[in-house]
């Protein structure tokens, strides 16, 4: 419903119709106040850094009664083909197969003219009426419609499993954003897990460099860990928390490494990390290894 107004407002505004609005609008996060601005300084500029207009005058067509086609190189009547503001040249059945085939790709507001070196988008009427298949159509409005949400600013999908529910916000910042279907929270600002009180720039890194070092950490974090007393690394295959060394037979919790005698029911200290205090008179590899210990308590868990 928003896009629909916001569309329905620039269409009014700028005399176009819905489908360059939507071109417009797309290329501007939707900020309608910022189009309007634009096209009223400059049309023509608006219209070729939205790539709806080419940046230089296209040349002129001989109309003849047949042309040839630059893709299937099949000569037809000229009322077989079609062109977008470039003025490029295919014929009808020539366009359908490249909407079809970027659409199976997952492309939608970013199809472009078959020419080479041609940025013209094509808008979303022109792709329609190249479309006559139900499925392809629907396919097509599906993957537009993502597109428009994901670029406006106010808008978010729910990162839920299965869900489509579409979040509106007018504050644009990193806040708990809760799904009234599937009652997911997350930030809305960046949609990752909610992450109070870090920002989105961190948590952006922090995932990222878990994403890098999945496999080396997955297995070190999953697999061993130094006993606490004689330092020796032990290596768990399952079981429990509750952790014997082979070499000493200290019992501690696997994971806080504290002495099980005292660790008892406390399950909750096992999210605190611990720094060694004397680690800044430790040498430079134990100071590595102990800043490989914290980064694994905390990707272990988060």
């Amino acid at each position: 419903r928003l896009l629909n107004e916001t569309v329905e407002t620039l269409s009014n505004i700028l005399q176009i119709s819905p489908s360059l609005a939507k071109v417009l609008l797309h290329s501007h996060q939707w900020n309608i106040n910022e189009v309007t601005r634009k096209f009223h300084e400059n049309p023509s500029h608006t219209l070729v850094s939205s790539r709806i207009e080419p940046a230089t005058t296209p040349n002129t067509i001989l109309l003849t009664r047949y042309i040839t086609c630059p893709v299937c190189v099949t000569p037809q009547p000229l009322d077989k083909f079609y062109s977008l503001s470039c003025a490029h040249m295919f014929c009808k059945d020539c366009w359908t197969m490249h909407f079809e085939v970027q659409i199976n790709q997952g492309i939608s507001t970013g199809i472009a003219c078959m020419a080479r070196d041609c940025v013209v988008l094509a808008p979303e009427d022109f792709v329609l009426k190249h479309l006559h298949r139900p499925n392809m159509r629907e396919k097509y409005q599906q993957f537009s419609f993502q597109d428009y949400v994901k670029s406006h600013p106010e808008l978010r999908f729910c990162p839920g499993p299965n869900c489509s529910i579409v979040v509106h916000s007018r504050e644009i910042k990193a806040k708990r954003a809760t799904c009234s279907q599937c009652k997911t929270s997350f930030c809305f600002r960046c949609g990752c897990d909610y992450h109070a009180p870090t920002d989105c720039q961190v948590i952006k890194k922090w995932l990222t460099k878990c994403a890098d070092d999945s496999e080396t950490a997955n297995y070190i974090s999953a697999h061993t860990k130094d006993c606490p007393k004689c330092h020796i690394c032990i290596e768990k295959n399952g079981g429990c928390n509750h952790m014997q060394c082979y070499n000493c037979k200290h019992d501690f919790c696997w994971m806080c490494l504290g002495d099980w005698k005292s660790h008892g029911s406390e399950y909750y200290e096992c999210s605190r990390y611990r720094e060694n205090p004397n680690i800044a008179h430790e040498s430079v590899h134990a100071q590595a290894r102990e800043a490989l210990k914290k980064y694994l308590h905390y990707y272990e868990r988060w």
